[in-house]
């Protein structure tokens, strides 16, 4: 069971966020009233996610991600507070957080914020322990950036390597466009794009040798890895 570390000031609203994450999402909660006490129950345990109240008493919520963030530079953390202010929402992700939602608001709407960031942050755990993928006939090792194939090898780029590691991991699936752009080259203009092609033309002549493999464009959307 996933735990969430809730920092809320209004008793009502938090024992309904508690109540309802606990029952709806299937979340182990822990619900703190102030940020003094948000921050030693993040000292004690370990959480999947924080959601902080914005202003609380003895330790407002930015102060308390701010303490959060010093310890744990990965857990995430949503702020929720009565302010929609601009600049509030600038300071919340200056801070490390990563969503904000106004009050007020449906508690369905939190839950879904929660689980599409709990997704995220699973996919990006797994992204950074793989490093090793099986494509058909071939081994692609990403750490020394070689795939081999019946005895031969081919050292690739490290563009290319970590092109293809996002190709295997959405291995027949779509790897969008956009996606690869800015995880790669941290841009997605024209001119990276067309980079990108070069690429692509290279690594799917690095894989010809089994007809199992395919490289293909996915018109408007992106590409595929396609291993039968």
């Amino acid at each position: 069971m996933q735990k969430i570390l809730l920092a809320e000031d209004d008793p009502n609203l938090g024992e309904l966020l508690k109540d309802y994450l606990e029952l709806k999402g299937k979340f182990d909660v822990t619900l703190c009233q102030d940020g003094e006490e948000g921050l030693v129950a993040f000292r004690k345990d370990k959480f999947d996610l924080c959601i902080f109240d914005v202003m609380m008493p003895k330790k407002d919520g930015f102060s308390l991600g701010k303490d959060v963030r010093k310890m744990d530079k990965t857990v995430p953390i949503i702020y929720a507070t009565a302010k929609g202010m601009m600049e509030d929402k600038t300071q919340a992700f200056e801070l490390g957080g990563d969503d904000y939602i106004t009050k007020p608001f449906r508690v369905e709407e939190l839950l879904l914020r929660i689980n599409a960031l709990l997704k995220r942050v699973s996919k990006d755990k797994d992204e950074e322990i793989a490093d090793k993928f099986e494509i058909g006939e071939y081994f692609f090792d990403y750490t020394s950036q070689i795939v081999s194939y019946k005895g031969q090898q081919q050292k690739l780029s490290t563009k290319e390597a970590e092109l293809l590691r996002l190709l295997c991991l959405n291995k027949n699936d779509v790897l969008t466009r956009e996606e690869a752009l800015v995880k790669i080259w941290h841009d997605d203009n024209y001119f990276t794009g067309r980079s990108m092609d070069v690429f692509l033309s290279k690594l799917r002549k690095y894989l010809r040798e089994d007809p199992n493999v395919e490289i293909v464009n996915v018109h408007g959307k992106g590409y595929k890895l396609l291993v039968s």
